[in-house]
């Protein structure tokens, strides 16, 4: 007789169920949530040829790991303790878990650029380089520095973000483990769209042409680093079919984001509108927010248009809706001259950046970067709210699913589409699919289920370069 299933028990059902290929990677656990089976389920199932994000499994998280290892971690640079986005504070974010969860970290990264408060964390030790010419690291003294402190006891891993440990180095570390927050590959649709939105009296670019010589080159040394983590499912797909990595070194986990900093916090509200003077909204105004670098890749260009035609032909939207803007660039003037329908208030450190997610009615990410899981989306679904972002694979395939928002093809029609949709379907709609996004995103998008993730991991790898007979870490119980 079929029953309703666990989390667990549905996974590795799912597995014995469904063909590992290509297009298993985008059956996504939403989608199986209220699945029932037959009795027809594995008891376990290897780790290391799991073909979907890890973040679907379940892995201890709040008792102490079964044991601690010492971690080396190469990153660029160590963000600013309140400093937001990109891969850097993927790197803070996760190692910062990992050394509370009692595991010792031993940074490798470019001075100046790590706070006094961050450098005094227990079990997070930081060696310092200065950055070449160009702002990366020093490869012959990152690696000098690396061996000598390897030399007198061994990193049980080593974890770098992206190419800051160069493939050079890398190729001879078989306990290795990099992290892929964009790859050549992705960003060809992202040069497509950019040459799709080209001015008539713009000339055509050749960036197109150089980015496939690009994709070759990374097809040829990415086989040098021994494990990759791919951040969406898209990417892993990537990594095993066009840069034809074995399974069984492509891992995929989403990325997280503090969910102590990001939740929702409605007494914060009118503290925020009356610091950023945006307490003289009307109370039945829809609140869209945009948030990160005001650039073109960021899609601002797009939505500068969308917003100005909508705002010249409806009325009744440039009057009923406002736009709040969290950062800072050069299409920031631009937003100005909306006037009071657009408020640009500058960049915010991280817990202002969550009081204006909790502020904002939707969260609006038109990026034209096809690379990766934009943390702006992760950070204003774990605060409730609904989202709308371009239609890109890897957002397409790992967040945006189902309910939680709204999503559009790259073009200035479609955009627009997509806001008078927003507009049409109000506040109630707008608040039960926040709800939906703050579920989905408490189960796959916070710091601790990556961090557990990317720990076990970790503890799959030094068993095998240990070379252990018993292979308990990298072996799932569904129980």
């Amino acid at each position: 007789m079929a029953y309703e299933i666990t989390r667990l028990r549905c996974i590795c059902c799912i597995l014995a169920l469904v063909s590992l290929s290509s297009s298993s990677l985008f059956l996504h656990w939403s989608y199986f949530s209220d699945v029932s089976v037959q009795e027809n389920s594995q008891d376990s199932i290897s780790l290391l040829a799991f073909p979907s994000a890890w973040n679907n499994l379940d892995f201890p998280s709040l008792q102490p790991p079964a044991r601690f290892l010492r971690i080396a971690l190469f990153v660029k640079k160590w963000p600013e303790e309140h400093q937001a986005g990109g891969l850097e504070r993927h790197a803070s974010t996760l190692h910062l878990r990992l050394a509370r969860r009692g595991h010792e970290v031993h940074v490798f990264t470019s001075s100046p650029g790590s706070g006094n408060s961050t450098l005094k964390v227990r079990n997070l030790y930081f060696h310092l380089s200065k950055p070449t010419s160009a702002g990366y690291l020093d490869q012959a003294m990152v690696w000098s520095q690396f061996r000598a402190i390897n030399l007198s006891r061994h990193f049980d891993v080593v974890h770098t973000e992206s190419v800051a440990l160069m493939h050079t180095r890398s190729r001879d570390v078989s306990n290795l483990v990099v992290s892929w927050h964009g790859i050549a590959y992705e960003s060809i649709h992202s040069d497509i769209i950019q040459e799709n939105l080209r001015s008539p009296n713009e000339s055509q670019s050749l960036i197109l042409t150089q980015r496939v010589a690009k994709v070759v080159e990374e097809v040829k040394f990415f086989p040098r680093y021994a494990h990759h983590v791919a951040t969406s499912d898209h990417a892993g797909d990537i990594l095993r079919r066009v840069y034809m990595l074995p399974e069984e070194r492509v891992h995929v986990i989403l990325n997280g984001v503090d969910e102590d900093v990001f939740k929702p916090m409605a007494s914060d509200v009118e503290r925020f509108k009356s610091k950023y003077a945006v307490c003289g909204l009307k109370n039945s105004s829809l609140i869209l927010g945009l948030a990160g670098r005001l650039v073109k890749d960021k899609g601002h260009p797009l939505i500068f248009k969308a917003l100005r035609q909508i705002f010249e032909e409806d009325s009744s939207f440039r009057e009923g809706v406002v736009v709040l803007v969290a950062g800072d660039g050069p299409w920031g003037d631009r937003y100005r001259s909306f006037g009071d329908c657009v408020r640009v208030l500058g960049p915010l450190d991280q817990a202002e950046l969550a009081r204006f997610y909790n502020t904002i009615d939707i969260f609006v990410n038109p990026t034209l970067r096809a690379q990766g899981l934009d943390h702006t989306l992760l950070e204003a679904m774990l605060v409730g709210k609904p989202v709308m972002a371009t239609r890109l694979a890897s957002i397409a395939g790992s967040v945006i699913v189902g309910e939680v928002g709204y999503m559009f093809s790259p073009s200035v029609e479609a955009l627009k589409k997509a806001l008078y949709r927003v507009w049409q379907d109000g506040r109630a709609s707008l608040k039960l699919k926040g709800q939906l996004a703050r579920r989905r995103a408490l189960r796959l998008f916070t710091a601790t289920k990556m961090a557990a993730a990317y720990e076990r991991l970790f503890l799959c790898i030094d068993e095998q370069h240990q070379g252990a007979a018993a292979t308990d870490y990298c072996t799932y119980k569904c129980d």
